[in-house]
């Protein structure tokens, strides 16, 4: 199986269903003409040939549902009464710089499922992990062996969702995240994780590592595009790592791109079709038979002068096709707005903050790259959360996540991770 990206019918999926009635003028049309004559019958093999070209790279555009998704009675959350989707399962998380990240349970949150090309996120995590990008630069080149072009056809019969590519083609590191990304190319996460850590078996290992570092306790991947089933992971590992990739420039601006070029494959549309519209910003579609339509949204909240980052991430949305993604977009987009009504309120929009974090020893983070650190980097290890300066002798920072992901730290000597 693969993601439903594309408009080609992935193994183990369905097609649209069939409207009942009537045939319709087109159907009428072309039982009455007949066999037609043989210069037409040329022209539509042209047209054929060509439109089984694009088929490959051209993308479904999903359509929010005309009528918003069915939710159940508000429960009580930490920052006030939220409504959950009543289909899959579903988290939410709120933060702001310098103070604890809420963590909004729904319906499911914690239970692992298929996430579909929501994976990819990870991949590109790893991927500037491994290979920093600066603003702007476009990043070593990436070169598309033969094998992997060669594979092209064969995954384009299977329906994967792919950008064409050639043998020799030069991509570089930001294209192939573009790539990746937007039109949700399972192609490029395996180029991706082959150029990163030589096999696709390795790069799946550093996958679930940095899972385990962000505290990701209930993911495993399995696979570098999320084409596989046994790719799972729960909603509320989902806020983590939509945190993590919020805070790393680079794949914000990248999650937030409506289009993009790219060598071979030309213009490229981002899968999600909320960005720009009620402060969203991110981050990833996915779509599989077996995962149903998935989403991981960020948007931006604004209260009383401060800046907050709102992450929905809802998985299982049932449909057939493009609908089921249609499906997650729309119950994703009602999540971040009921958590930005919430917000909107003084009380609840202070208690969403409340839990300011003291500044942490830096050199007494046993055993987490306190190097990084001491170069006044984004600390990696720490999701790219905590944000440090470069003053001498003890460096300070605000670490922002959940503390289920502190307790292997607490002990360590000169650490001071209370709120004040």
């Amino acid at each position: 199986m693969s993601d439903t990206d594309t408009y080609r019918t992935r193994p183990g999926g369905s097609r649209p269903p069939r409207l009942s009635g009537s045939p319709g003028p087109r159907h009428a049309a072309r039982q009455r003409r007949g066999g037609g004559g043989w210069l037409r019958a040329l022209a539509l093999l042209a047209v054929a040939a060509v439109a089984g070209w694009f088929a490959v790279v051209k993308v479904i555009e999903p359509r929010v549902a005309p009528s918003p998704p069915a939710v159940l009675p508000p429960s009580p959350s930490p920052i006030g009464p939220i409504a959950w989707p009543v289909a899959g399962v579903s988290a939410a998380g709120v933060s702001a710089a310098g103070f604890a990240p809420r963590l909004l349970t729904g319906p499911g949150a914690h239970r692992p499922v298929p996430v579909a090309s929501v994976a990819k996120l990870m991949t590109a995590y790893v991927i500037v992990h491994d290979h920093p990008l600066e603003a702007g630069a476009a990043g070593p080149q990436i070169v598309v062996r033969p094998d992997e072009a060669a594979t092209y056809p064969a995954q384009a019969r299977n329906g994967d969702s792919l950008v064409p590519v050639i043998a020799g083609e030069r991509i570089s590191e930001r294209q192939a995240l573009m790539a990746l990304l937007l039109p949700s190319a399972d192609n490029m996460a395996w180029i991706l994780a082959r150029w990163d850590a030589g096999d696709q078996q390795a790069f799946v290992a550093r996958m679930n590592a940095a899972a385990r570092r962000l505290g990701m306790t209930g993911t495993r991947y399995t696979d570098p595009s999320g084409l596989a089933a046994s790719t799972v992971s729960t909603a509320a590992d989902q806020v983590l790592l939509g945190r993590a990739v919020m805070a790393q420039p680079v794949l914000a601006g990248i999650v937030a791109t409506r289009t993009a070029v790219v060598p071979v494959a030309g213009p490229v549309r981002n899968l999600n079709r909320l960005l720009g519209s009620d402060q969203i910003v991110g981050l990833k579609t996915g779509n599989t038979s077996a995962a149903a339509g998935c989403v991981l949204l960020a948007a931006w909240h604004r209260v009383s002068g401060r800046r907050m980052l709102i992450i929905a991430a809802v998985f299982g949305q049932p449909g057939a096709l493009s609908a089921s993604l249609a499906n997650a977009l729309a119950a994703g987009r009602q999540l971040v707005l009921a958590v930005d009504h919430a917000l909107d309120h003084p009380a609840r929009a202070h208690a969403a903050l409340a839990g300011r974090l003291r500044p942490l020893r830096a050199d007494a983070l046993a055993g987490v790259r306190v190097e990084e650190v001491q170069r006044g980097q984004v600390h990696r290890d720490l999701g790219g959360l905590a944000l440090l300066d470069r003053g001498p002798g003890v460096h300070r920072g605000h670490e922002q996540d959940l503390p289920q992901r502190l307790g292997r730290l607490r002990g360590a000597r000169g650490l001071d991770l209370g709120a004040t």
